[in-house]
């Protein structure tokens, strides 16, 4: 279980980085098409008018991709913000049981979030939303990722519940930094 666990999360990562791939990439095309319209007009030319149709919604949408990706692997990197202070102010047992808390609430949250961002994507699929950009980008499509991320993360709030309620450490206060994905076990 832990092996597919782990390749849910590394995936995920993944997904994450390549948007962000993709949106570095669509902005030099961007930015190569004006530079070869420049010297086309400096050579006395009709620049082609090379661009990327609606790039800064598309990239928004990535953007949003990257970001929802990513939560599940920035967790079990221990990348998310977290403040110590009461937790280093408490005996060892107290600390456990409220990482307990924040994590149980983090995955009602995410849990809640989940639930909506999938009504939301199931609405747009119902109704055929569409962006408003030149080119019309399914809504159903961001919007979906967007679940998926939120659904990974809720997978790796509620694998770091059942580690804290077992009595070991969640993984975002076990993380060896030479792994990307999963704390020490």
């Amino acid at each position: 279980m832990r092996i597919a666990l782990n390749a849910l999360y590394r995936a995920s990562t993944i997904l994450a980085a390549c948007c962000l791939v993709i949106i570095a990439s669509m902005v030099v095309l961007q930015v190569l098409g004006r530079l070869l319209d420049g010297v086309l007009g400096l050579a006395g030319m009709d620049p082609i008018g090379l661009l990327v149709p609606s790039l800064a919604e598309i990239a928004g949408f990535l953007l949003v991709g990257a970001s929802f990706l990513a939560l599940a692997g920035t967790l079990r990197n221990s990348d998310h913000i977290r403040v110590n202070i009461l937790l280093q102010a408490v005996p060892s047992p107290v600390a456990h049981l409220l990482n307990i808390w924040a994590v149980a609430v983090a995955l009602g949250l995410a849990g809640f979030f989940t639930w909506h961002a999938g009504g939301l994507a199931h609405d747009s699929y119902t109704y055929g939303e569409v962006s408003f950009g030149i080119v019309p980008i399914p809504l159903v499509i961001p919007q979906t990722v967007m679940t998926a991320g939120l659904l990974v993360f809720s997978v790796a709030l509620l694998d770091d519940l059942i580690t804290a309620l077992t009595g070991r450490a969640p993984s975002f206060e076990t993380v060896s930094k030479g792994d990307l994905i999963e704390g020490k076990e």
